[in-house]
């Protein structure tokens, strides 16, 4: 299985950067993730829950970092097992380019095998299930880079006389 897309974050190279190296911020933003740790400065440890179709699995595994490029580009690999479900393994290329001093263009090329109950879901539910996963991350990762933003509320709103409120019209 292989995707290739691109996400768009409103934040400077060097912070994206520094948010793909911390596994806090990894942590919070992938999908069913439990655990993530740092093991040296190029791995990881992690413990995942996710459910594809009629199965859900933990899945343990190891991340490396390799083909560092700081704050350009990386590759990481992955590799996990989950008992029954099968096993995963893979990798992307993540690749960096400021479109301007302060919004950076992210973006990824993965490939993934997986094996055992998982691969005989079928290729459809599978390929729908990693680009869900994939958009989940990276919308969240983008929302963690940014930080959280100015939502208004209610009492900000301007209010409205009985009429604008009956006809919705302020």
């Amino acid at each position: 299985m292989q995707m290739k897309d691109s996400q768009r974050i409103p934040a400077p190279k060097d912070k994206v950067w520094a948010a793909l190296n911390d596994p806090e911020v990894l942590k919070q933003c992938i999908p069913g993730c439990q655990s993530l740790e740092m093991s040296s400065p190029t791995e990881m440890t992690a413990t995942v829950v996710f459910r594809v179709g009629p199965v859900k699995a933990t899945f343990g595994g190891k991340v490396t970092l390799s083909d560092l490029d700081p704050p350009n580009s990386y590759r990481i690999s992955g590799e996990g097992s989950g008992g029954v479900a099968g096993f995963a393994k893979g990798g992307a290329t993540v690749r960096l380019e400021s479109e301007s001093p302060d919004v950076t263009m992210l973006y990824y090329d993965v490939d993934a095998q997986i094996g055992g109950k998982l691969a005989q879901l079928g290729q459809r539910l599978i390929d729908s299930t990693a680009n869900k996963l994939a958009g989940e991350f990276f919308s969240a990762f983008g929302a963690a880079v940014v930080g959280p933003a100015d939502v208004p509320t209610e009492a900000d709103a301007p209010r409205k006389g009985w009429i604008g409120r009956l006809t919705g019209a302020g």
